[in-house]
């Protein structure tokens, strides 16, 4: 099924974690069911690596919680943290990578409005996503994504994942990435986030 041309495609999101989490930045997330529609702007994300990566769930190689993360590009992975909080990712990279990118924080698109999307699990609360939309494809009118000029790199800030502190040197990996300043962003600028691109990365053409 091909997607309308308004919708991010699916090769946006078959490529590397890390393009894919900082060009998601500005970018507009789409959800349409029986509770209406909700858009929001995405304002930070972080990229997980895969099997190598000790702070992703695909650490543990595949099983029946990871095994969206292992698929094709372009899905929704939605699960529980605490047995309380929803967190969605999009499923990037080629299949059988296990790779991913968390939605961080997000802003409402106007006239739309609503509590905080600070937070992943502030995100998934006020966007009412929950395990439902766990392997839902991103590139459908039920969920999508509305494209949107790059960013330039002087209003993206880089730096080192949040939570993850039980995954040695990877806790450390700049893999986080935010939108300058945005009063959004889950973090304090200037606490763990550092200006810049990041390392060894450049657009793709």
């Amino acid at each position: 099924m091909t997607e309308p041309a308004l919708y991010l495609p699916r090769a946006f999101f078959a490529r590397d974690p890390r393009y894919v989490a900082l060009e998601l930045l500005g970018k507009t997330l789409v959800l349409n069911d029986e509770r209406g529609q909700r858009c929001a702007t995405i304002v930070e994300t972080e990229a997980y690596l895969g099997p190598q990566d000790q702070a992703a769930h695909s650490r543990r190689g595949l099983t029946e919680r990871t095994r969206l993360m292992f698929g094709p590009a372009g899905y929704a992975y939605v699960y529980l943290i605490y047995g309380l909080h929803h967190c969605m990712n999009i499923v990037s990279g080629v299949e059988g990578d296990g790779t991913a990118v968390l939605l961080r924080a997000a802003e409402w698109v106007l006239p739309q409005s609503g509590p905080s999307l600070s937070g992943p699990g502030r995100l998934c609360k006020g966007l009412e996503i929950d395990k439902g939309y766990n392997g839902a494809d991103a590139c459908t009118a039920k969920l999508h994504w509305l494209d949107a000029p790059a960013l330039p790199q002087e209003q993206i800030q880089i730096g080192p994942r949040i939570g993850v502190d039980y995954a040695g040197a990877w806790a450390k990996a700049p893999l986080r990435y935010a939108i300058t300043h945005h009063p959004e962003v889950s973090a304090k600028p200037g606490k763990a986030i550092k200006k810049g691109h990041a390392k060894g990365l450049k657009r793709p053409a």
